[in-house]
Parts: C-alpha cells; sequence; structure tokens
C-alpha cells in the first residue's frame, strides 16, 4: 500500500514538471525571453534593494507591528503560481509601466532628499514603495496589462510589504484607543460594574486602567486587515461582499480590543489588582485576536453561501 501511494505521489510530481516543462516549449521564443527578462529585472532590482530589504527583516524581527512583512512575498508568490494560465499574447504596455516606474522614482528622490529628516521606518516606508513599484512597473513592460491584469491580486498584495508610515501609525492608534475606550465603557456598564471614566482612564473598584496607545490593537488589526483581503481573494467572486469582509474588520477589531479591556478590567475586580499585571495583560494579544477570527470566519461562510447562491 506505501508503495502503491509513494508509486502516485512520483507520478504526480513527474505529470507536474512534465506539464510545467511542456507549457515552456510551447511557448514561443519571445514569451520566453520576456519571462526571462522579467525574472531578471526582479533580481536586480532585489540586488539593488538588498539594504533596504535587509533592514526590513531586522524591523520585522524587532518591531512586532511589522512582524507580519517576511510573509507577504511568499503568499504572493504562492497566489501568482496557483493563478489560472492566461491565454494571450506578451505586450509592453508604456503607459502602466511609466506610471508604476514614475511613481518608484518619485518615493526614491523623496527618500534621498529627506533621508537625514526621516526614521528609520519611513525611509524604509519610502524604499518600499519605490520597490514594490518598480516591480509592478517591470511586470507591465514584460507581461503586458492583459496578463498584469489576470495577476492584478498577488502583485497588489505585495504592498503589505511597505511599512506604515509612523504618521498613520500614531492616528490609527489614536483612533482605535478612543473607539476601544468606548466600546470597553459600554461592555462595563453592561456587565453592571462600577465605573467611573476620564477619557481612556477607567476608575474601578480597587484599581485605575488607563486605555493607551500601546493597547490599540493595531497589530492585531493590521494583519486582520491582510487576512480579510487575502480571504475575500480566495473564497468571494462578488466585489461587494468581498468589500463587506474587508469592512467588517474595523469594527470587530475594536469590539475584540474592548472585550480584551473588560476581561482584564474584571479579572482585576474580581482577582485582585495584579492581574493587570499578568500574562493576559502583556501576552494575550493572540488569544484575543484568534478569538476574533471565529466571528470573521463565520461571515465569511455567510457570504460565500450567498456568493455561491447569486452564481448558480
Amino acid at each position: 500500500m506505501a508503495e502503491a501511494n509513494e508509486t502516485v505521489a512520483t507520478r504526480s510530481v513527474v505529470v507536474q514538471r512534465t506539464g510545467a516543462q511542456a507549457a515552456w516549449r510551447d511557448l514561443g521564443r519571445s514569451s520566453r525571453l520576456r519571462l526571462l527578462g522579467l525574472a531578471g529585472s526582479v533580481g536586480v532590482l532585489t540586488l539593488l534593494f538588498v539594504v533596504p530589504l535587509a533592514q526590513l527583516v531586522g524591523l520585522a524581527l524587532q518591531n512586532e507591528l511589522h512582524s507580519y512583512i517576511p510573509l507577504v512575498p511568499f503568499i504572493s508568490a504562492y497566489l501568482l503560481y496557483n493563478q489560472p494560465r492566461t491565454v494571450g499574447s506578451y505586450r509592453t504596455s508604456i503607459g502602466a509601466t511609466a506610471t508604476l516606474a514614475a511613481a518608484g522614482v518619485a518615493a526614491l528622490i523623496v527618500s534621498i532628499q529627506f533621508h537625514d529628516r526621516l526614521s528609520v521606518n519611513d525611509d524604509l516606508s519610502l524604499s518600499m514603495l519605490a520597490y514594490v513599484s518598480f516591480i509592478g512597473a517591470s511586470g507591465f513592460l514584460f507581461l503586458g496589462s492583459d496578463r498584469m491584469r489576470a495577476a492584478a491580486f498577488p502583485v497588489a498584495f505585495l504592498v503589505f510589504m511597505v511599512p506604515l508610515p509612523a504618521v498613520a501609525v500614531n492616528w490609527l492608534e489614536l483612533r482605535l484607543v478612543a473607539a476601544s475606550a468606548d466600546a470597553s465603557a459600554f461592555l462595563f456598564a453592561w456587565t453592571g460594574t462600577p465605573l467611573f471614566r476620564q477619557g481612556a482612564v477607567f476608575t474601578l473598584p480597587g484599581i485605575v486602567l488607563e486605555v493607551a496607545q500601546e493597547c490599540s490593537g493595531i497589530r492585531s488589526t493590521v494583519v486582520l486587515v491582510m487576512t480579510s483581503v487575502l480571504a475575500s481573494n480566495l473564497f468571494l467572486q462578488s466585489t461587494w461582499r468581498r468589500i463587506a469582509l474587508i469592512a467588517v474588520v474595523i469594527p470587530l477589531a475594536i469590539v475584540r480590543n474592548a472585550f480584551r479591556i473588560l476581561v482584564i478590567g474584571l479579572l482585576c475586580v474580581y482577582v485582585g489588582p495584579h492581574m493587570s499585571d499578568s500574562f493576559i495583560h502583556h501576552r494575550g494579544g493572540p488569544i484575543f485576536f484568534a478569538l476574533s477570527l471565529v466571528p470573521l470566519s463565520f461571515f465569511l461562510l455567510w457570504l460565500r453561501r450567498h456568493d455561491r447562491v447569486a452564481r448558480s
């Protein structure tokens, strides 16, 4: 039985390799040169940007907010590999190539011009924006608009390689803190817990809690947005249903963060103030992130079922 399974697996690999080789042989000389040119262009761009790419990996290892970034190119590569084969000729799209190349050059100029004034994070944001723009320009140069349209999502997904600028992070954190404080105050009132609130500072029986910017949940929110964008493309066909899945992430993130504040507050009230320095406070983020995936998954299943009904 084991030998039979091994034989089937070996034949499958051989068939895949044979299919890939046959597809390559079926291409004309011009198409092969264009694909080789694209591969060479991506390789050269990666070498030219090797320093900021290395810095980006270092930033991802040091900053939890950007820890998802190293996964992005691998996800894009997987999506590209599993894209349905597009039929059509390869032709250069001059307009799109020039537009994306201009965007990349502009990002590089700003990065160089204001290098001394920019933080490491913001400098990397501009460098990665340039890198992704040049990758897209290379695609339009060697493949053309028709084939790039088919590969639009995997290529556009590379935008998640660009770290959020500091000003955007600060703005998002402040908005998430304010919204989470409002939602958690409602939950405390709903549970009947005595509460005196001054902005983001909650006075509970025996403890005073502050919803600081560090408690905004921005990292989980960004990852949740990326997850919803990926899931909407993989499992949904309708544009408005895709938008609905992505749009629900923000209120879901606020409710998740408010629930986390509620849990920590109730633990401090009924167990002891020391719970404000507990594992659930400092390392409980992944637990509440996993919990937020449950309603998101059910909503996705509901949208997918209606998506199938609409297409049938």
